[in-house]
């Protein structure tokens, strides 16, 4: 909980900052103002979260990734194909996801081609702690911009792999502050585990900080 407090004592202190920063050049808005307001607050809360048994609290704005190393995304990426559910094999540690375990991500098509998303963290029991909605856009070939209704901006979320049959899934960002992945079913294969952990280390992430999720 000591290490919860200082995540959010440092993100209040950040955004203090930043919005005293926008104040001197006049560009603090009513808008501005509230999305503020809301980041404090989610991040209060994410900080008041309970880890799960020795699981490392993610600091804000922690970054995983070594960001000299070229990123790319799949290339074979289908939005169609992705849609379903898939269940959070292993993570990088951050703090909306703190003390969360049995995750699941669930994507279905839109008729504009976007994709609606509900992600789900539940207590190490089965319960449902909180759910969170949203849609993802895509920007490129297996890149898409995710965005929530309580979150107030928009993020990259990188489709780095997938395998052929779209069983198992690695997701990743440019600037290296989360990378997950993802697997159809709540177990996944020993070598397709070991592919996904290679694909994460060829992009550049630290595998030392990759935390497995219970299911």
């Amino acid at each position: 909980m000591r290490e919860s407090h200082n995540v959010a004592i440092t993100a209040l202190r950040a955004l203090a900052a930043c919005y005293d920063r926008q104040r001197l050049c006049r560009s603090a808005t009513t808008g501005t103002a509230t999305i503020m307001k809301r980041l404090a607050l989610l991040l209060l809360l994410a900080a008041c979260a309970k880890p799960l048994p020795d699981e490392p609290v993610g600091q804000l704005f922690e970054v995983y990734r070594d960001r000299s190393v070229p990123i790319g995304s799949a290339l074979n990426f289908s939005a169609e194909r992705y849609a379903g559910k898939w269940y959070e094999i292993a993570r990088f540690p951050v703090p909306f996801e703190t003390g969360c375990a049995g995750v699941t991500a669930e994507y279905a098509a839109l008729p504009d081609g976007g994709l609606s998303v509900l992600n789900t963290c539940r207590e190490l029991d089965g319960t449902v702690r909180s759910t969170i909605k949203g849609r993802a856009d895509v920007t490129g070939p297996g890149r898409l911009k995710v965005s929530f209704d309580t979150i107030p901006f928009p993020s990259d979320y990188w489709v780095l792999w997938i395998d052929e049959g779209y069983r198992t899934a690695v997701v990743g960002t440019p600037n290296g502050r989360a990378g997950w992945i993802l697997n159809r079913d709540p177990k996944i294969p020993a070598d397709r585990m070991r592919a996904a952990r290679d694909v994460l280390e060829f992009n550049g992430y630290d595998l030392a900080k990759l935390v497995e999720v219970p299911q």
